[in-house]
């Protein structure tokens, strides 16, 4: 219930923006008490914005109370000209940096938030992306994560699976690659807090 549950908010955090470029573009601006007329238009724009950071910050705080996982290397021992020597093996077979393939994704949305006249139609398309984007179990990708030092990765395991990772961790070499406390959000997807 806590993984299915953190996954919506996730969801929420990940299409949240399109919601932010909305209001900007319409110039909504927060009705500040009449003592209060001084504050400036963008005051709300920044405010706005720091709401889906807020989220973003709230759900890597969140992300301590999903599952225990890892993808630690394994331990195998050989024996050569009669001795024995102990090997780690990893699990990961390939890494991929996923950044860059996200970027068109959020650029859609952007322009499909500028290009939306009214804010019925806004919360009918946000609805939509909400829904495609929870039940794709893949697309959990929120930009805002990079402000936070976070990467995203696509590693494929020995066994041919390909898993996301949210991490602090800069990935290269899979050979090299051994992490051993993942927090699981969905059988494909993980996040690693850890730096």
């Amino acid at each position: 219930m806590i993984n299915f549950l953190y996954r919506l908010f996730l969801t929420f955090n990940s299409t949240s923006l399109i919601i932010v470029i909305f209001l900007v573009k319409e110039q909504e601006t927060i009705k500040w008490p009449q003592i209060m007329s001084f504050i400036p238009d963008y005051i709300s724009y920044i405010l706005y914005f720091l709401l889906p950071v807020f989220f973003t910050y709230l759900s890597l705080l969140l992300s301590s109370l999903l599952s225990n996982d890892s993808l630690e290397k394994s331990k195998k021992v050989i024996e050569k000209e009669g001795k024995e020597r102990t090997i780690e093996l990893s699990k990961i077979a390939e890494v991929e940096q996923a950044n860059n393939s996200f970027l068109p994704s959020y650029l859609g949305y952007f322009f499909v938030a500028l290009s939306i006249p009214y804010f019925e139609t806004l919360i009918f398309v946000f609805l939509l992306l909400f829904i495609f984007t929870f039940f794709s179990q893949t697309l959990y990708f929120n930009p805002l994560f990079l402000l936070f030092g976070f990467k995203f990765y696509y590693l494929t395991t020995i066994n041919r699976t390909k898993i996301f990772l949210i991490t602090r961790k800069s990935l290269k070499d899979p050979k090299n690659i051994n992490l051993p406390n993942l927090k699981r959000i969905n059988d494909f997807t993980f996040i690693d807090l850890r730096r």
